[in-house]
């Protein structure tokens, strides 16, 4: 038994046991009363987001840190010889009371954090960290699960059990378990590190985020914004006590309108500024030194366990494989769709120089000048658009495609907690009537919520007893807000998020697999887009928008010929968009993919890797290092690359539905059996095949974007 590991909460027992004197009596009454510790006694059990506080996560953390500790230390003295029961299944049981904890904590302090919850996050990420090591670290503990992994062939284990085995064994020595005992320790140090420096640059960037806001005083300063925008903008500066005046901010619903719209170029050039120095001021909130810190730790990780770079490490577990894969597929995207982005650029500069001004294109242009452009040539408008996309028509339409295709029904509840009065909350039914879930939707942007559109859990599918445990599953999104008593209305681009999220929802919705760790969206990230990415085509198929594209206030169904408008627009810009994203995601592997330590500074690293692919100067990456939360805290770290990998197979996928009918039951019964309810069951590959019946074709991919 490694007793160093084990010594705090054997320090906890005893005390309680034999002190118990009366303020450690009174401890325990008020863990008791501490909601997160306790049953949940609310409807289907979720989070009862009404009765917890602030100062009930770190006595929870205590005590949900001391039983894991405890349900750890009854594996390793278990005297019975090791076996899949009494280590692997007794392990991923484990640890339950802590994953309900963390689950809430860490989604508050995504979707409605403050300064509190900052703290504690701050506090926790050393402690979480080491305490994921010495687990992961013992070598008693990977002793019986090498014993188990050694004899796996004899076991007679199904298919899932034989994964759970491999994934454990896998997560062992992928964390470090065959290290000798002076690596491990450094493994240590640098994953504490690592929880910490990431979890400052996520709260810098929030920081970063709301503290900027441009205020304009003089109404011809607005000239080219759209009513709505303005009437937002107004009632953004009456809520911080601006009265009188308007307030843009850089949440993308008001920042992105802005430079699309506004005529005037120098408040155009303010803003943006402001948005791509994001983390990169120079001041307590700049992430620049902390970013390089996290990439070379990350490598020195990476070497420690034996691989020649952070994106090998990580690109291991995917599948892409390792990173000359993914830069193949990244440079053979890269040539075609840079060379439209010239076209492109081109075009913007024929417009300015009609115009008789004499500046060249910059980034802060490029919105503003397209959305001339698209009028000019395809006589379309967004403004045009958004009346057909409120939020209620929109969330419909994703329900009803849903229920087209496998028969699923979505009931509104108003007698479950939630964490913000602006959260909806959905009973989600199968096909027969059954329960299968529960969707949480949380829509609007404002200052707790950071920046961005995702898919979280509550409580992740599993089976217990032989029965399934339902999952919790929300989407977070940062929507364009109702103004006045007007509904939401979205552009087209943020109603495909929202379908988008949704796909992750019924990844892990639809999830029917035995254990936790391997459900739902607990698959490769090149992988867990497909069912989200997916579901973005029939946001835009014809045939589904004229189901739910209906006019807020007439409530009739989007023209043909402005569905036509759309469908021609359709590739319109898509040099900017694909070469916006590639140059993020080759960003991301120039940091990932580095097999010496980044001597250089952050903005030189930078601008020497997108120097180097040619990107013109009227386009950034669409996220620049400092505030390129997805990679340095967000999971996406080497894995950026996965949406556009993914767009491979959601393309392939959709076709399928193409070909035999849009709604056609037999290929969405198929998608849903062999990709939405596996989780990580099998391989991604294997599991594409056989729903698909052949590799995906990336030729559906280049006709998409328009770069064939």
């Amino acid at each position: 038994m490694n007793k160093k590991r084990f010594l705090p909460y054997l320090a906890i027992v005893a005390s309680l046991v034999v002190g118990c004197n009366n303020q450690e009596s009174k401890q325990k009454q008020e863990d008791l009363k501490n909601p997160l510790l306790t049953a949940y006694e609310t409807p289907f059990e979720v989070p009862p987001f009404d009765q917890i506080k602030d100062e009930h996560f770190r006595p929870a953390f205590k005590e949900a840190l001391s039983v894991h500790n405890a349900e750890v230390d009854s594996i390793l003295n278990n005297q019975a010889e090791a076996s899949f029961e009494n280590t692997i299944l007794a392990l991923e049981n484990a640890g339950q009371l802590l994953n309900r904890v963390s689950t809430v904590f860490y989604n508050l302090n995504s979707a409605n954090t403050n300064d509190t919850i900052q703290a504690i996050a701050k506090d926790m990420a050393p402690v979480m960290s080491a305490h994921s090591d010495e687990i992961s670290l013992n070598p008693k503990l990977f002793d019986r699960v090498k014993a188990v992994y050694a004899k796996k062939a004899e076991l007679g284990l199904d298919a899932e059990d034989q994964k759970l085995l491999e994934e454990t064994y896998k997560d062992f020595v992928r964390s470090g378990a065959n290290l000798k005992e002076e690596d491990k320790e450094k493994l240590k140090k640098i994953n504490a590190d690592l929880s910490v420096l990431t979890t400052q640059y996520g709260q810098n960037l929030l920081n970063e985020l709301n503290a900027y806001e441009l205020v304009v005083d003089k109404a011809e300063d607005l000239a080219g914004l759209p009513e709505e925008l303005k009437t937002a903008a107004a009632n953004e500066a009456k809520a911080k006590g601006k009265e009188g005046k308007w307030v843009f901010t850089l949440q993308n619903p008001s920042i992105m309108p802005f430079l699309q719209y506004a005529d005037n170029r120098e408040l155009r050039k303010e803003i943006w500024e402001a948005y791509q120095m994001r983390g990169n001021n120079g001041n307590d909130q700049d992430n620049k030194e902390t970013l390089v810190k996290i990439a070379n730790l990350r490598l020195e990780k990476a070497k420690l366990l034996g691989y020649s770079s952070h994106a090998a490490y990580v690109l291991e577990e995917s599948m892409a494989e390792n990173p000359t894969n993914v830069n193949n597929l990244l440079n053979k995207l890269w040539a075609p769709a840079l060379a439209k982005a010239k076209t492109e650029a081109a075009d913007i500069q024929k417009e300015i120089d009609a115009a008789k001004d004499t500046f060249t294109v910059a980034p802060y242009d490029w919105r503003y000048y397209q959305e001339k452009i698209r009028k000019a040539r395809y006589a379309l408008n967004e403004e045009e658009i958004k009346p057909y996309f409120s939020l209620p028509a929109v969330r419909e339409g994703a329900f009803e495609t849903a229920k087209k295709l496998w028969g699923i029904s979505f009931v509104a509840l108003n007698n479950v907690p939630v964490y913000h009065p602006e959260v909806e909350v959905y009973e989600v039914r199968d096909k027969d009537g059954s329960h299968l879930g529960l969707l949480y939707a949380d829509f609007f942007p404002r200052e707790s919520k950071r920046s961005g559109a995702w898919m979280t859990s509550y409580r992740g599918q599993s089976r217990k007893d032989g029965k399934r445990v339902a999952p919790v599953i929300s989407i977070v999104c940062n929507f364009t807000k109702p103004v006045g008593d007007n509904p939401a209305l979205l552009t087209f681009d943020e109603a495909t998020t929202l379908f988008h999220e949704f796909g992750h929802a019924l990844h892990g919705l639809f999830s029917n697999v035995k254990h936790r760790s391997l459900a739902g969206t607990s698959v490769p990230r090149d992988f867990v887009e497909l069912p989200s990415q997916i579901m973005e085509n029939w946001a835009g198929d014809p045939e589904v928008l004229k189901s739910y594209a209906k006019h807020y206030q007439t409530k009739e169904a989007i023209p043909d010929a402005l569905i036509e408008k759309m469908q021609k627009a359709g590739t319109f810009d898509q040099g900017f968009a694909t070469v916006e994203y590639l140059a993020a995601s080759i960003l991301d592997m120039n940091y990932h993919a580095a097999t010496a330590p980044i001597a250089a500074k952050a903005n030189d690293f930078e601008k020497a890797a997108m120097s180097k692919i040619g990107l013109i100067d009227a386009i950034i990456p669409r996220y620049r290092s400092t505030y390129f939360q997805h990679i340095f805290s967000g999971g996406y770290s080497a894995g950026y690359y996965s949406y556009i990998w993914s767009e491979v197979l959601d393309s392939d996928a959709f076709a399928a539905f193409k070909e035999k009918g849009l709604y056609d039951q037999g290929t969405a019964a198929a998608f849903r059996s062999n990709i939405l309810e596996k989780g990580g069951t099998g391989n991604p590959a294997e599991m594409y095949r056989k729903f698909r019946g052949a590799d995906p074709n990336p030729v559906h991919l280049m006709v998409k974007r328009g770069l064939n």
